[in-house]
């Protein structure tokens, strides 16, 4: 009579798997050892003669011991690798469509929501998006409540306090163009900046908008949380005027509950820039440049915004900027 041990495929199945043998590698000497007794296992017979009873035991023994070494290597495996949840990315947005806002179902999307996306996920990250309060967007970042803005924000300013943006964030390149524009009630009377004079003007507070609406003489400025509390405030006569980022002007006025309100064209601002900011010193802005570069020359850009409505402001080629 002969004694055999048989195979054990499924026990051994991880220790034969590439990817799994790579995260315990670490643990060489149970590794190996283990994996030796598992391919003997897994495709050699390994037959005994019946007298040789302490052999036998031996062999038993030896069975068992691998079997829980096995069992500890892929534990710990599990817990190095199978079980780690992936790298999180917070992106700080506010509502601002086309860039970032809610469908019918309440599902976030947008030019930067959707770009923002593909950028991260390129780069092994699972991207959170974060509603903030504009006017707190250097104090998220700073604290690390947030990783990023990345929310139609203007590189090319100075902030009320006289500092340009640019000395408190790290920005990205440059990937689409606006303009801060005025909108009024279409009866509004309001065709020239001395129109403008003793009027209330709202824009969002801490903006681009803000610094332009409280550059027009006389204007008796009106502090807003977002930008659509502007535009609001304007449909219900409490603001004479607001000043807007055109591209979220340009999604809401004429159209349904806005249909009598209308963009001033000969009092918008020059072009301005829009780019992702990042704290100081922040590895990620090199990373993001290298994605937008990558997703510009693939045409992932050009086909979102096509699908946005911004392919006349969209920044397609970043060569200018390297």
């Amino acid at each position: 009579m002969q004694y055999s041990i048989k195979r054990r495929e499924s026990l051994f199945f991880c220790a034969k798997n590439p990817a799994f043998s790579k995260k315990i590698k670490k643990f060489s000497h149970f590794y190996k050892l283990t994996l030796y007794f598992g391919n003997a296992m897994m495709y050699n017979s390994v037959t005994l003669p019946q007298n040789a009873g302490i052999m036998r035991k031996k062999v038993l023994r030896m069975k068992k011991f691998f079997a829980l070494a096995l069992a500890v290597l892929m534990l710990v495996g599990c817990m190095v690798g199978c079980g780690k949840e992936a790298q999180t990315i917070v992106v700080g947005y506010t509502i601002y469509a086309p860039m970032n806002y809610l469908d019918e179902s309440g599902e976030l999307i947008g030019f930067d929501t959707d770009l923002a996306k593909a950028v991260f996920e390129n780069l092994g990250y699972e991207v959170v998006f974060k509603e903030i309060n504009w006017d707190n967007k250097y104090t998220d970042l700073n604290s690390n409540a947030i990783d990023c803005v990345w929310n139609g924000f203007t590189c090319n300013t100075a902030d009320d306090d006289g500092v340009a943006r640019a000395d408190k964030v790290d920005f990205s390149y440059n990937y689409m163009e606006n303009r801060q524009v005025i909108v009024t009630k279409k009866d509004a009377g309001i065709a020239a900046a001395a129109d403008l004079n003793g009027k209330i003007g709202s824009a969002e507070a801490g903006s681009a908008g803000e610094t332009y609406a409280k550059g027009f003489e006389g204007v008796v400025y009106k502090g807003a949380v977002k930008q659509t509390d502007s535009l609001m405030e304007v449909n219900a006569g409490t603001a004479d005027f607001a000043v807007l980022d055109a591209q979220l002007a340009k999604s809401y006025c004429g159209k349904g509950d806005y249909a009598n309100l209308q963009i001033v064209d000969a009092l918008s601002s020059d072009v301005e820039y829009y780019a992702i900011g990042f704290k100081k010193g922040s590895e990620l802005t090199a990373n993001v440049n290298a994605q937008l570069d990558a997703l510009a020359k693939d045409g992932t850009i050009a086909t979102l915004a096509k699908k946005y409505g911004v392919e006349t402001t969209a920044i397609t080629d970043f060569s200018d900027q390297k």
